[in-house]
């Protein structure tokens, strides 16, 4: 029997540790599609993502780097879409922050080499620019439970430390029950300084982060459209689901709008990942959801947005739990214990 599959690409923070070595691991394979991915990143004097996945040890300095840890996902990621389980019918694709260009291409509005070039080339410009920086900061506790006046009141203490001459904050990424805020140094320190250590890590600054998803990265965008052209984008195979919730639909998509909002609005507005996971519980009630690899954080996220709709009766932490043991409806490909069940 056929299962129906919302499929979830990752974004940036998914390749770590544990990771390295996926590519060789679970996708020999595909080994001709990575080379041509290398062949690309040799034209722009960089190192091959079979070498970089293949190399003996892993350096945080390396590898939280957007040049190096954008492509490493994205070959991870999109490989994990072509290997999905026969009687899997993608209905659906969408992504969190850089994962919306992995679904781009997991859809079929891009070639996996055009793919490879928009991240690629975004990766590098955020790297070469590092323009501002993230920190993560949670709005639940650990049961789930949505907390619409503490989110409220997080956004309000954002817009207050923003109005301050100097400090530049924003909301970078609506994430389930995480808020990822960015900005520049000013504006991420005060917002340390003004809130307390919650669940022993929060607030927490990603490494080698710039501030995605906010007006300062303007000149990004700009870079990224002079370099990446409309021509590149053609009609999805399956619908895409962006970070406003907006649904992309074969044979109706206008390609040159997709590349606008790609390298426009999706570059330095924020993204509104809890939004785009509950459009797609919503719109296209699929039997899975399909978070592909590398790494299973972003689940968390998946999982919380649901709870937060009210999803299939799930509210809390504990409610999904019970479904998640009776019938897996969130499946993550970065785990072992779950890959089998997206692969077949």
């Amino acid at each position: 029997m056929t299962r129906t599959a919302v499929v979830i690409c990752p974004g940036r923070g998914t390749y770590n540790k544990p990771e390295l070595g996926y590519l060789h691991r679970h996708h020999a394979d595909k080994m001709p599609m990575f080379q041509r991915f290398d062949t690309l990143r040799a034209e722009a004097g960089q190192e091959g993502v079979t070498a970089l996945d293949g190399a003996a040890r892993f350096a945080v300095s390396t590898y939280s780097r957007g040049d190096v840890a954008s492509p490493l996902i994205y070959a991870a990621a999109l490989a994990d879409a072509q290997s999905l389980a026969d009687d899997i019918e993608v209905v659906a694709v969408t992504g969190n922050s850089m994962g919306w260009y992995i679904a781009l291409a997991a859809a079929g509005a891009l070639s996996a080499e055009n793919g490879f070039r928009v991240v690629n080339t975004m990766g590098t410009l955020m790297q070469e620019h590092l323009i501002g920086g993230q920190l993560v900061y949670p709005f639940t506790d650990d049961s789930w439970i949505d907390s619409a006046n503490q989110k409220q009141a997080l956004l309000q203490d954002v817009s207050d430390i923003n109005a301050v001459e100097g400090q530049d904050l924003a909301l970078s990424i609506d994430l389930g029950g995480m808020l990822v805020l960015a900005g520049n140094e000013a504006g991420l320190a005060a917002f340390e300084a003004s809130h307390p250590t919650v669940q022993d890590r929060f607030p927490m600054r990603l490494p080698n982060h710039a501030a995605f998803h906010t007006s300062l990265q303007a000149p990004i965008a700009a870079e990224g459209r002079a370099r990446l052209k409309p021509d590149m984008f053609g009609q999805p195979r399956h619908p895409m689901i962006d970070g406003r919730g907006k649904i992309w639909w074969p044979g109706a998509t206008d390609t040159e709008a997709l590349w606008d909002y790609t390298l426009g609005h999706q570059v330095t507005e924020p993204y509104d990942f809890t939004h785009a996971i509950q459009t797609a519980a919503r719109e296209f009630a699929p039997d899975l959801f399909i978070v592909t690899g590398p790494g299973a954080t972003l689940g968390g996220a998946v999982a919380q947005s649901l709870t937060m709709a009210g999803w299939s009766g799930m509210t809390d932490k504990t409610s999904f739990a019970a479904r998640q043991e009776g019938s897996p409806i969130l499946v993550a490909m970065g785990r072992e214990d779950q890959r089998a069940l997206a692969t077949g």
